[in-house]
């Protein structure tokens, strides 16, 4: 089932060639920009108005406002089932510890006798965040995104997540009951570019409410929610622009074929063009996994979709010769979620460099982590494990440097701050510092 790619019988392509020869999730934001700019134009033009017309047209329903009511919320989280409300407690828990302990001091450093500099991190006003709909139902992501930015201090929180026509307009019930248990009062039903240029721009909802703009919009999204968050990158932060999830398998003869079939078969759940790829010492577990792929694929829920992506471009077999070239390879590679199964399981994982998240051994899977490791669920795709981390409360915090100089410090200094002022032909920098000694 899985494409294979055999590295082999040389050594390994120098890393640019080697990015281009792994599989990867083909997905050109530039492609549909030409569509999501009217849509972000008209709700800048026409605000509720707009973003209303565009659920209608999109997602089949034209709700009746987008502030969803909050005792609709304590609604959703009464009538929820037990068992996930226990188990997205749980979830929750989980996630307040790992993320509380990302919480970070002001740093005061004395450069000299009188003067000092203070980094002090101060978290963004106000947040957007995003729940997607689609193919499936998130409150998991609504968890990941709303926990660091509460454990981050951010004053303001809105989720935003489709509107769904077999819920009356609302977005789905499990959303709004996550919602609710996480304490957020604000959601909106508005999803695609629309709920980004909504959340950007702010508006009037049906009833006279203000709706007012955020400063950043987190969470994950399709290609035209990708596509909005670049377009309106700079007047609002943003997370990262997400693609399809990805997973990538670093496995040698010990591992468990059960597992790893099961194991890719978790992502390719998600999309059709989920990435799904095996990066392996042993060709003899390649050809197990893909036994167990044509075994379990028609036993689930949705083969097609899993048969789409797991045949797709995206997703493939890489036979290397020794871990070493392994690590090599993921490392090129850089996925969204690395599981290493490999004997010495740990080690191996501590000399990969680049990856969103790295499980460890075979009692860590994916699946862990996007629901009760702890960890954060939204991390860089598409090779951005290169140069980005998840989503954290990192994320949601500004590093604001507070400088105090005493007279006599800035006398001290003087000569050559205005050596470098005059230096890059800038003297007016110079004479502001010696316009405080003149005589």
């Amino acid at each position: 089932m899985l494409r294979r790619l055999d590295l082999r019988a040389a050594p390994l392509p120098r890393t640019a060639d080697l990015r281009g020869l792994l599989p990867r999730a083909d997905v050109d934001v530039d492609a549909v920009l030409h569509q999501v700019r009217p849509i972000v134009d008209a709700v800048r033009e026409r605000g509720v108005e707009a973003a209303l017309e565009f659920a209608e047209q999109f997602e089949k329903v034209r709700p009746s406002g987008v502030r969803v009511p909050v005792q609709t919320l304590n609604g959703a989280l009464a009538a929820l089932d037990p068992s996930v409300r226990t188990a997205l407690e749980t979830s929750i828990e989980r996630a307040r510890k790992v993320h509380d302990e990302q919480r970070r001091a002001d740093i005061v450093t004395g450069v000299v006798p009188g003067g000092t500099v203070t980094e002090r991190f101060v978290p963004v006003r106000r947040v957007g965040l995003y729940a997607p709909g689609g193919l499936a139902v998130y409150p998991s992501s609504v968890v990941m995104n709303v926990v660091p930015a509460q454990a981050a201090g951010v004053e303001s929180l809105v989720v935003a997540s489709p509107p769904q026509a077999e819920h009356g307009g609302l977005p789905h019930p499990t959303i709004l009951a996550a919602a609710a248990l996480l304490g957020v009062e604000e959601v909106w039903a508005v999803g695609g570019a629309q709920a980004v240029a909504l959340l950007a721009y702010g508006g009037t909802d049906t009833d006279g409410a203000e709706l007012a703009p955020v400063d950043m919009v987190t969470g994950p999204g399709n290609v035209y929610v990708t596509a909005a968050k670049r377009l309106l990158r700079g007047f609002i932060g943003i997370d990262a622009e997400a693609g399809p999830t990805e997973i990538a398998v670093l496995a040698d003869h010990t591992a468990d074929p059960v597992h790893v079939a099961a194991d890719l078969i978790s992502q390719a759940e998600h999309d059709p063009n989920a990435a799904s790829v095996l990066v392996t010492t042993s060709p003899a577990l390649a050809d197990a996994v893909d036994a167990e792929l044509g075994r379990q694929v028609p036993q689930t829920k949705h083969t097609e979709r899993i048969r789409t992506a797991l045949t797709g471009p995206q997703s493939g077999a890489v036979l290397v010769d020794g871990l070493a070239n392994g690590i090599t390879v993921v490392d090129a590679y850089a996925a969204e979620h690395l599981e290493i199964q490999t004997e010495d399981a740990r080690s191996v994982a501590l000399q990969v460099r680049n990856a969103g998240a790295i499980f460890v051994g075979p009692y860590a899977p994916v699946s862990l982590g996007d629901y009760c490791a702890g960890s954060n669920h939204v991390l860089p795709t598409g090779g951005c494990a290169r140069h980005s981390a998840g989503l954290s409360v990192q994320t949601f915090l500004r590093g604001v440097h507070i400088v105090e100089y005493t007279e006599d410090a800035l006398r001290d200094v003087a000569d050559q701050v205005v050596t470098l002022a005059t230096a890059e032909d800038l003297p007016a920098h110079g004479q502001a510092v010696t316009a405080r000694f003149a005589p």
